[in-house]
């Protein structure tokens, strides 16, 4: 792997992190919801104009694609960020904190989005010395597993050789990364359970079928799924993350409403969670005399990395910022859907360090009210997409 043109990339990211910086502080004030992000969006598609892209707007909502033709014949490479926000009230206390009320850049996707400016104007900028083409898509709706699928429906993988994307990382500092082989993220499903009893007198249990008490009984229950039924070295979760029921004190009420997510590590395992789920708060929900329905919706699948487009980002990592300073990722059950793409595409998703450099105080983890990123992760992301799509361009075949 040549290092050179390399290594001026990611010099030349250092010259431009100030604009970079700038542009991804105007979107942290500005964050718009999943599906609303057209200040987002519009400001996204202008930059690219100032590139001389001609982005595509309301792709899959309020998506954004723009290609760059290289000078040379060559495959065409994806490089992906999402940019949208969620609804949690800031309270860094920053100078460009959020200016809408309950609502935040959490986790992180207006760096993300920032990044993926970035490297396309250092590609654009020596559009001339690339062989292909590089395709960015900007996504919305990435918080509500919904985004990418719209996209892929969209045709924005049309053409697509491979794929990469990143996610910061506030545990990991800056200046690292953190990238794996096969599966890497988790699947995300939602469960919803309706229970329905038969309402009474608080004083007078005997006379009611209660659903609180069944409802209780279906959540601890549902742990069962995982402790007696899977194995100890298969991971799954099932988190139950609201329980709504009643609204007097001495009232036994009609309904109780659970709702809940599932992870799991591998797909085989995500197909069984649907009956497992259907059985057990069925037939505890029954015990209590409560008929039950469960709703299981799938959302996204486990995000599996390509082993070969993984070690392109290694040897790439490798070149830039040293093998130091590139880690192994441990698994998690949180999820991304990147992994959208990877069903249809091969490519590569990897942590980018976005926390205090080694020695300093723990950052806030993504999705807290006092998360705020490391911005000097921001030019090195650009220059390792770039730098990634730049040469895999050239070496598709290898």
């Amino acid at each position: 792997m040549t290092s050179l043109p390399l290594q001026s990339l990611l010099a030349r990211s250092e010259v431009l992190k100030n604009d970079w910086i700038a542009f991804r502080r105007d979107l942290h004030q500005y964050p718009e919801l999943s599906h609303r992000e057209s200040r987002t969006a519009e400001k996204v598609a202008s930059f690219l104009r100032g590139l001389g892209l001609q982005p595509q707007t309301g792709v899959g909502g309020h998506g954004v694609v723009a290609e760059l033709q290289g000078a040379e014949p060559g495959p065409v490479i994806a490089l992906r960020a999402d940019m949208d926000a969620l609804p949690i009230a800031e309270e860094t206390g920053l100078p460009y904190a959020s200016r809408e009320p309950g609502v935040m850049h959490a986790c992180g996707h207006d760096a993300h989005t920032a990044i993926l400016l970035g490297a396309a104007q250092l590609l654009a900028e020596r559009r001339q010395e690339l062989s292909g083409a590089i395709r960015f898509i900007f996504q919305g709706a990435e918080e509500t597993n919904a985004g990418a699928k719209a996209m892929v429906q969209a045709g924005v993988l049309n053409g697509i050789e491979e794929i990469y994307g990143l996610h910061n990382l506030p545990t990991l500092p800056v200046g690292m990364i953190a990238t794996g082989s096969g599966p890497f993220m988790g699947s995300v499903d939602r469960v919803e359970i309706m229970l329905e009893g038969q309402g009474g007198h608080g004083a007078i249990p005997d006379r009611c079928h209660d659903p609180i008490v069944a409802a209780s009984a279906v959540v601890m229950g549902l742990q069962t799924a995982v402790s007696r039924e899977i194995s100890p070295f298969e991971p799954a979760v099932i988190t139950i993350g609201s329980f709504q029921a009643g609204e007097a004190n001495n009232v036994i009420p009609q309904y109780a409403k659970l709702t809940g997510t599932v992870r799991t590590f591998s797909s085989s395992l995500q197909r069984t969670m649907k009956e497992r789920i259907e059985r057990l708060a069925g037939q505890i929900g029954g015990a209590y005399r409560c008929r039950v329905q469960v709703a299981y919706i799938p959302h996204v699948a486990v995000l599996v990395n390509d082993p070969r487009c993984v070690y392109h980002i290694e040897q790439t990592a490798d070149v830039l910022i040293g093998k130091e300073r590139r880690t192994a990722a441990s698994p998690t059950l949180a999820g991304e859907d990147f992994s959208v793409y990877l069903e249809h595409r091969p490519g590569c998703f990897f942590w980018l360090g976005s926390g205090p450099r080694e020695g300093a105080e723990q950052a806030y983890g993504l999705h807290h009210p006092k998360f705020a990123i490391e911005e000097n992760c921001i030019p090195l992301g650009a220059a390792l997409l770039a730098s990634a799509a730049w040469q895999r361009g050239s070496n598709i075949s290898t």
